[in-house]
């Protein structure tokens, strides 16, 4: 009788033995992974090395037009500097040149300038957190994309 029982579990446990077996020459460490460090898949060097800005051009409705008005507005007298702030690119998919600081709490038309003094009239939106600048905006003060520039905020 025990030599029954025996080959029943021998019968029941050989097809579970498929489970621990190399299917790719790997050996026992398969079972919980690679024992070395596999190679990873390298980047193509077209997606590393594409410009941000070389794609974002179809998000931006904003005219060439609006863009040179904004840039071509003069400081408004009695104006007041706001600030400094780090700015990052805000959703594309809000359009307009506008800035979201947490420097004003409603919707007011100002001014911001870049390190390099050049400026542009934009909306000021209140925001929480940091500061983000519209895409037309990064695109009409030529900054780039992928930086977190400084801007000195004015307002009326």
């Amino acid at each position: 009788m025990k030599h029954a029982a025996l080959s029943v579990v021998l019968a029941l446990a050989l097809p579970g033995c498929a489970l621990f077996s190399p299917k790719d020459g790997a050996g026992p460490s398969s079972i919980t992974g690679p024992s070395a460090p596999q190679p990873t898949a390298e980047m193509t060097a077209a997606a590393a090395t594409t410009a941000l800005g070389a794609r974002a051009e179809p998000l931006d409705s904003t005219t060439a037009e609006e863009k040179a008005a904004a840039l071509a507005a003069p400081a408004a007298s009695g104006e007041r500097n706001l600030g400094r702030v780090v700015v990052a690119l805000g959703p594309p998919a809000e359009q307009g040149i506008w800035l979201k600081t947490s420097l004003v709490d409603k919707v007011v038309q100002g001014r911001v300038e870049t390190a390099a003094g050049k400026s542009l009239a934009v909306e000021l939106r209140p925001g929480i957190g940091a500061a983000l600048l519209s895409l037309a905006a990064f695109q009409a003060l030529g900054l780039n994309l992928t930086e977190l520039p400084e801007v000195t905020v004015f307002a009326p």
